[in-house]
């Protein structure tokens, strides 16, 4: 008797964000099907991240976004976006300053590697913007207004939590972009440190393209069943996108 067809939604993205390669594989081997898109960060990179993330892509057919929030000066940025795009990975993160951005362009031009730019992490909170000397004013606003930036800067997407999602979906500037948010936990789902947090289905509601979630599916128990309940809640009525 065939299995039933699995479903795949790729707007949810798996951050495997575990210590190495080898660890990373077998957690999307236990996952299986039911995921099509796999997030591959910064804390990996030591431990064959990009490896892993070739290999995801090439052998396994998975989407890949790399998250390594580049920030540097425009000719190093240029230069180590053009060397990453040579992997023909789907995401990659840069910090959203607008002369970021521009370099991160440059040196994706010749490939489908899209940009996105990050606002103001998710782990912070405006205590933590006020130790790093950043303006004054409310964090959501500080995020639409870097969010309009870097998206004139020539963004294909901007990284932000998702309560700041449906601010930046009202820009003009986001028609036609990318919103990606961390920061998303199923209801019950320890927080972590994430501090700017919404559910799969709010989330969605708010405009947001793709939700990356990490803890939430590589801790259960069952990885699959984790990813397939956060799926089922994505489709729910209560994630009906106002701007489809």
């Amino acid at each position: 008797m065939e299995s039933p067809m699995i479903q795949t939604d790729e707007r949810l993205i798996v951050a495997l964000d575990v210590a190495d390669a080898l660890t990373g594989l077998k957690l999307a081997e236990r996952i299986g099907p039911q995921v099509n898109f796999y997030k591959i960060g910064l804390g990996m990179l030591c431990g064959g991240g990009l490896a892993l993330a070739n290999e995801l892509k090439q052998e396994h057919g998975k989407r890949v976004f790399l998250d390594m929030k580049l920030f540097d000066i425009g000719a190093t940025v240029e230069a180590a976006v053009k060397g990453i795009a040579q992997f023909d990975l789907d995401f990659l993160t840069v910090h959203g300053d607008p002369h970021v951005v521009r370099a991160a362009k440059a040196g994706a031009a010749r490939s489908e590697t899209k940009i996105l730019a990050v606002t103001i992490l998710t782990s912070l909170e405006r205590g933590d913007l006020d130790d790093a000397l950043i303006r004054d004013g409310d964090i959501r606003d500080i995020v639409q207004e870097r969010a309009g930036r870097a998206f004139e800067a020539g963004a294909d997407g901007i990284i932000a939590s998702p309560q700041e999602a449906a601010l930046i979906r009202a820009l003009p500037e986001s028609k036609g972009r990318l919103i990606v948010t961390p920061g998303v936990r199923p209801v019950g789902a320890s927080l972590g440190d994430q501090k700017r947090v919404a559910t799969p289905a709010q989330a969605i509601a708010d405009g947001v393209d793709h939700i990356v979630v990490g803890r939430p599916i590589w801790q259960a128990d069952d990885p699959a069943a984790a990813a397939r309940e956060i799926v089922a809640e994505m489709n729910s009525p209560q994630a009906a996108q106002p701007n489809g």
